[in-house]
This record gives structure tokens, sequence and C-alpha cells, in this order.
């Protein structure tokens, strides 16, 4: 090397150490002395960027031994301060407005329309949100309705579960949107560069021969399995003494047993339990290392109180020291929902996943449990921490959610979609959305406002409006356009995309099976949460319908037949529930006397 490069290097090295010579040592807190991470830092001098680790901490270098730095988080004040490096720096950032009071999701929402918050309410020892169910508009005075594309399934399990204990399901229990996602639908590939494959049919509706049905399904692109990112998982699981029954902790420890099966070397797993106290179990560990990993879900046992927001906090900051840049992270918290230690309304756990889902990481809730199973704090939390909401009834539900399922569960392929219709007065007199029910509070809420939902890969939203058509309607014109907008996950952009709806009708015993059944599920939704909207429920006629199209090889549908065959019994009218005890007693009187 010559003398000048050699001098070059020198002057280099001297204008670096110049520049970096102090150091701005501290840490990022909420007002609850909580480290906050993927702090941004603007240094104001050299107008350069850096950020907060997982516990909040920061080490920034500087060439001034006191320096203006902006401190910045999505939801929170931005905080201006003159940093020292001759001591350890503490930041406070408060909540923003958002933060503080955080807006209610609405399910679905119709433009320019008031609507009535009256409803009913149920509990007995379960808690269920209390909803209002949606109710017909006029297509020419509210054209426009848009709902989130929710892919939650709880409901149905739920409802399963209830019949199957000979119980009638509470009204509010029922939420057809899950009952319809429930379901697998034919699947069918996007076209090259889309994240959905759309498609619309109009049929006859089963309940009401006077009106049509309008399904809409939204089909999202498939994902490789091997081609997923890594995952940054984190089990949270509810170990306290409310879980020790065999349908609660001993069946989420098959359920994660069989999930860890499928954990790829690449992926990254830690446990975390809250029952007396939290602790981790299980520090963040390769999903190669299975027999370690399975070791300590079999000694997990149940004891102690439940203080659920503590542990909440606790997980997040345990995902946010392993957060992978691109990857999938997420808590997954499984408990039957009943905190008693800390923080435990619905308001304050929705403040804190609210804060919590800033950081870039998903919650999936696994609800189990029944007589103090919290349905309403669990739904209010998936809903709000960007994730998903699945009840476990049984094995077989928790081989289907964490095994078969488990991409659609675990991987999200779009962020914040939601769908907006608008409906042709000259083609539709009035319409209904089915399901997409919004919580009576929500409704209350002045602030409420409609916010998308996050979608699996290869998962199917369906959705369906029961329609009056106009009277001179136009075979030849669509029924309705739809505006599909998601943020895809990969380019973190906005898309928007329109998709017209033609009038298509099939009568129902002539289109695809798959839209018969879809129908059968949401007549049987609205029969158990005793709509208005279906003035004389007919339990053969839906017991007909379904034997049309339920394939004998499909076990779920199957299933849903027996159910329906269940629920039937459960819900004949009192009156001839008299008929039946007055033939049994007739019957016994006869065998005594002989």
């Amino acid at each position: 090397m010559n003398l000048r490069c050699i001098a070059l290097v020198c002057l280099l090295l001297i204008a670096a150490t110049a520049d970096a010579q102090f150091y701005f040592r501290g840490e990022v807190k909420d007002a609850g002395g909580n480290g906050l991470a993927l702090v941004q830092i603007r240094v104001h001098a050299s107008n350069s960027f850096y950020s907060s680790g997982s516990t909040g901490a920061f080490g920034i270098p500087s060439s001034r031994t006191k320096d203006t730095v902006s401190f910045f988080l999505h939801g929170y004040e931005e905080k201006t301060v003159v940093l020292n490096s001759n001591e350890y720096n503490t930041v406070l950032m408060k909540p923003s407005a958002a933060i503080s009071n955080p807006k209610r999701k609405l399910l679905s929402v119709t433009r320019d329309k008031k609507e009535d918050t009256k409803g009913h309410y149920f509990t007995s020892g379960e808690t269920y949100s209390s909803q209002v169910e949606n109710s017909f508009n006029e297509a020419a005075d509210y054209a426009s309705v848009g709902f989130a594309m929710n892919v939650d399934k709880a409901s149905y399990s739920n409802i399963r579960r209830f019949i199957n204990m000979n119980s009638r399901v509470p009204t509010d229990a029922v939420r057809i949107e899950e009952m319809l996602n429930y379901f697998p639908q034919p699947y069918k590939e996007p076209q090259p560069g889309k994240d959905f494959h759309v498609q619309s049919q109009l049929t006859d509706c089963p309940w009401n021969p006077s009106n049509r049905l309008l399904f809409l399904q939204l089909q999202a692109r498939k994902v490789n399995y091997d081609s997923l990112p890594p995952s940054n998982f984190v089990f949270l699981i509810d170990v306290s003494g409310s879980m020790d029954l065999p349908n609660r902790l001993p069946l989420l420890k098959t359920a994660f047993r069989m999930m860890v099966q499928n954990l790829r070397s690449i992926d990254t797993l830690s446990i975390m339990l809250y029952g007396g106290t939290v602790g981790i179990v299980l520090q963040p560990t390769g999903g190669n290392e299975k027999d370690k990993i399975m070791s300590v879900i079999d000694s997990l046992a149940a004891g102690g109180d439940t203080p659920g927001e503590s542990a909440i906090r606790q997980a997040y900051r345990l995902a946010q020291s392993q957060f992978i840049v691109g990857g999938n992270n997420r808590v997954i918290l499984a408990t039957d929902g009943d905190f008693n230690v800390g923080e435990s309304s619905e308001e304050a756990l929705m403040q804190l996943i609210t804060q919590k889902q800033q950081t870039g990481i998903y919650l999936t809730c696994l609800g189990v449990g029944m007589g103090n199973y919290k349905d309403s704090k669990l739904e209010a939390l998936a809903k709000k921490g960007n994730g998903n909401f699945a009840y476990l009834d049984n094995v077989m539900e928790a081989e289907k959610v964490l095994v078969k399922e488990l991409m659609q569960t675990l991987y999200v392929v779009v962020d914040d979609a939601y769908l907006n219709t608008v409906f042709q007065s000259s083609q539709v007199k009035r319409y209904r959305l089915i399901g997409f029910d919004n919580r009576k509070d929500v409704l209350a809420d002045g602030n409420s406002i409609l916010e998308g939902g996050e979608i699996g890969t290869g998962h199917t939203v369906t959705a369906v409006f029961e329609v009056e058509l106009a009277k001179d309607h136009n075979t030849d014109q669509p029924v309705a356009e739809a505006e599909l907008s998601y943020q895809s996950v990969e380019t973190k952009s906005r898309v928007n995309d329109k998709f017209p709806f033609p009038l298509n009708y099939q009568s129902l015993y002539r289109v695809d099976s798959s839209y018969r059944f879809a129908a059968a599920v949401a007549m049987f939704g609205l029969m158990l949460k005793q709509s208005p909207y279906i003035e004389k429920p007919n339990w053969d006629a839906l017991i007909n319908l379904l034997t049309t199209c339920v394939d004998p090889k499909d076990y779920w549908q199957s299933e849903m037949l027996m159910l329906v065959r269940k629920a039937k019994d459960l819900y004949k009218p009192v009156k001839e529930k008299k008929r039946w005890f007055r033939k049994r007693e007739r019957k016994k009187d006869e065998i005594i006397l002989f």
C-alpha cells in the first residue's frame, strides 16, 4: 500500500472516531414502566435513525456530548428530548388518544345508516358479547355496506358443544359468519399476481321463497409450506386452577403436541405459563428440538389463580426479544378466558392489546372449557390483536385447527382486509347481510370504526346476503359491485380491486352443492339465533335440504347433519313437547295397569 492510500485510511479513521466519540445509552418506557420495543429514534444533528431493542433499550453513537433526539412509535405521542452521553437516559412515552381510548372494531357497517342498538345479553358463568342482528336496507336509500373479512371459526365448535350436551345454544354464541368459515370450500386458485379468487352466485332463499340469496366467496392464495418465512411462536398457556379438567389443560397439551410435530428447523418456539405466577418454562428453542419441547409440554400441570394481564405483557416481551423481521411473529394464548388477577375487564385488556399490536406480533386465541368460559373476552382480544380465534371442544377440533388448517390459522397473506359492496337499486329493492352482526356496545360507541381482518393462506371467506330483487330487474346488469381492500403482507402496500356481481341466478337445487350447503349453514344459524327474519323455523325442511348436499365422505358435513337432527329435538315447540310427554305418561299408565 503506498503512502497516499495509508494517509487516506488514517484520515477516514480519524473522521469516524471524531463522529462517534460519544454514546447515548438509555431505554424507552411507557407510563407503566414497561419497555417499548421497535421505537424509531431520530438524532437531529446527524439526521440519522435508530430503533430501540426488544426491552426498550438503546445505544446511539454521537459526535456530541448532548443532542436533541425524537422518539416515534405508532399509537404513542412523539417525544423529543435532549440526551446526555454522561447519563443513563430514561424516556417515557405517553399513549396517543387512540391507544388511551381504543376504537372498537365494527364487523359491518351500512353507510349513512344509524343502527338500532337494542340487543340481548346472556350469562350463566359463561359470557358472550351481546349482538345486534343486521336488518334489511332499502337499496335506494342505503346502497353501500362494508364488512371486515372475518376468519374466526370459534362459534361453530362452541355450538356443537352445547348441542352435544343436550342444551340449547345461547343466542349470542351464534355468529353465522364463523359457522360459514368452519367448513372448507372447493378451492380455486387466484389468477397470477392476484391474492384472491372472487366469485358470486345468486340462488333461492330456502326460508323465504320470495327472496334470493347472494353468495360472495373470496379465496386467498395458497403459499407452499416450505416457502413460508420462519416463525417465532410463543405459547402462552393458562395453567390456573380452573384449567384442571380433561377438556381444558389436558386437551391443550394434546393440541400443542400435534402442532409441534409440524414445526420446521427454522421456526422458534417459546413456552410461557401463567397460574399463580408467570414464568418461562421453555426458552426460545428451534423447531428441530421436538423431544425437548414435548418433554416440557408433558410436564404441565394446573394450579393457582389467573394473572392474565401480566402474562400477556410478558409473552409479548418474549416474542419481541426473538422478533424475526419479515417473519411470522405470533403469541398463541390458550385459556378459558377467566382472568382474575390484575386488569381483567375487556376495556383494560383491549387497551393493552392495542398497544401491543403496534409491534407487528399477531395474537391467536384458543378457547377451551365450559361453565366459566369467557367467549366475549377472547373474541375481543383476538380482534384487537390482529389475529384469530378458535374454540377447541375435543381432540378432533384441535387437530383440525392446529394440524389440518395450521397454515390458515397461523400464516397470514394479507392484513386489514375488508369488502365494500354497493347494490344497484334498479336491480335490488332491499338487502340484508347475514352474519357479521356487531356487538351492542360497539354500535353504541360513536368512535367505532370498520377495520379489516387478517387472512391466512388458502382461507375462504363466504358472505351471504338475503335480497329482494326489484320488479323490473335486468338479467344483463350486475346486482352489485364490490371493492376489496387489503394490505399485502409482502409489499406492505394497499391494494384495491373492484368486482361486479352478475345476476347469475340458478335455482337452489341446480346450483353447486357447496352453495346449497352454505345456505343450510346460514339457515341453521338463523334458527339457533331465533332470528325474527325466519318467521317459521322448519327443522324438517332444513334436514331435507342438507340431505341433498352433504357429502357422506366429508366428516364435518355429516356431523352437521347429525347436529341438526339433535337440535330439532332440543328446539321442539312447547306444545309439541307437552303432547309427547302426555303420550309417554299414558303408555306408562297402561303398563302399570296391566
